[in-house]
């Protein structure tokens, strides 16, 4: 049985992991770049997610997020499947 408390955890984990997501994959594809705006906001944006109200978030809004998350994964596909950057993460992250 997941208790509410793990089950805020949970979709705080979820949360997290969507917007590192986004994070690594910046860091793989500019790597280098001067584009640093981008990648600060995203990092901003994971710190102000440790400190969300969980109790305010719906499981449809998570649901919207790793929906958007896959989108921009989806659209990174053939860029990753040319090999031009290489791997993401260099072994299983979870």
């Amino acid at each position: 049985m997941i208790t509410h408390m793990n089950l805020k955890h949970k979709n705080k984990l979820r949360l997290e992991n969507c917007i590192g997501t986004i994070i690594d994959v910046h860091n793989t594809v500019c790597s280098g770049s001067s584009d640093q705006d981008f990648l600060e906001q995203f990092e901003e944006l994971n710190s102000a997610i440790k400190q969300l109200d969980m109790n305010l978030i719906r499981e449809g809004d998570i649901l919207m997020v790793e929906q958007a998350t896959n989108t921009l994964l989806k659209e990174f596909k053939t860029i990753f499947e040319t090999g031009e950057f290489g791997p993401v993460y260099l072994g299983q992250k979870n």
